[in-house]
């Protein structure tokens, strides 16, 4: 069995036929080239479906079912009701996939909620029911995964866990909100965190870092707190302790068996991973319960939103 994962980004457009073993098999690409119209952009996906089964040595009969991540919200009719990067309003996704690759098995679902399902069937999750995605990038991306099946919830909505408060009238967030977990744990709070204490902090070696690397990034304070310098120290250990604040929420309310953490900042490796468990463990609501919730790190990479696209056939048939 075959089947078509389709990721569509603000960048780039990827689509992969998979296998039954949800391996990669072949993959057509092309870039976004947003804004223009989505007849434009939904044009060059087919064209890059039908090349990537073509590359397969498939054909559109062979194909089981193609799924389709998109950002935005995705109602169940398969219309992308709202997507603001693309300019996206109401888009019949499902219906000109149908019409244009030939084939009637087409399923459409939030990007963040693909991701979420590639690493809970085929990557880290191990097909794991009750899974939770967090990706720490330019704001804080999540999915939620509960017996086997993405919740939308009744507006198709559902999963923001990156616009719950944390911190009461904090941080203005980008969604309108102030005290979201994404305007504290996400790549872009954790530059401007370290901004600060650059400001604060005139004679700290993350200065030399940020001149090294021709901006400050996410990897500014993690380099200078490998140096021992303080503030850079005090940075990380701020930002682990805003990052484990939201997943410690996500056990209590969900108690899913494994949540992992993807985004660049993950690239931290267990610099990061471990102290998050630490908190978790220490501040969880289940503190006597055997089974508890695993921290983990991503492993599927920028393939885990085309994968787990291609497995949306198989959790909503």
């Amino acid at each position: 069995m075959f089947t078509v994962g389709i990721d569509l980004g603000g960048t780039n457009i990827v689509s992969a036929v998979v296998n039954d073993k949800y391996e990669i098999v072949a993959t057509s690409k092309t870039a976004t080239n947003s804004p223009r119209s989505y007849r434009e952009i939904f044009d060059d996906i087919i064209r890059i479906t039908l090349d990537a089964i073509e590359k397969a040595g498939l054909t559109a009969d062979d194909i089981d079912s193609v799924g389709l991540g998109t950002p935005g919200t995705v109602n169940g009719d398969g219309i992308i009701e709202f997507a603001n990067n693309l300019g996206f309003n109401n888009v019949p996704a499902r219906q000109i996939l149908i019409d244009g690759l030939g084939i009637h098995n087409v399923y459409v679902e939030n990007d963040a909620n693909c991701a979420a399902l590639g690493e809970a069937y085929a990557g880290v999750g191990h097909g794991a029911k009750n899974f939770v995605a967090v990706t720490l990038g330019t704001g804080v991306g999540s999915g939620i995964i509960a017996d086997g099946k993405i919740v939308n919830g009744v507006n198709f909505a559902g999963g923001e866990c990156g616009h719950m408060v944390i911190v009461l009238d904090g941080e203005q967030c980008t969604c309108g909100r102030k005290g979201c977990w994404e305007a504290y744990a996400s790549a872009t709070a954790l530059i401007n965190q370290t901004k600060k204490a650059m400001e604060e902090n005139p004679d700290s070696v993350m200065h030399e870092l940020a001149r090294q690397e021709g901006k400050v990034s996410g990897k500014t304070s993690f380099d200078a707190m490998r140096r021992g310098d303080i503030a850079g120290i005090h940075v990380v250990e701020r930002y682990i302790k805003y990052v484990s604040c939201g997943l410690i929420n996500i056990v209590n309310a969900l108690q899913p068996e494994i949540i992992c953490v993807g985004g660049g900042i993950c690239n931290e490796g267990d610099t990061l991973i471990k102290p998050l468990r630490r908190y978790v463990q220490a501040e969880r609501y289940s503190i006597h319960s055997k089974i508890q919730t695993k921290i983990v790190k991503a492993e599927l990479g920028n393939d885990a939103g085309v994968i787990g696209a291609a497995i949306l056939g198989k959790v909503k048939e």
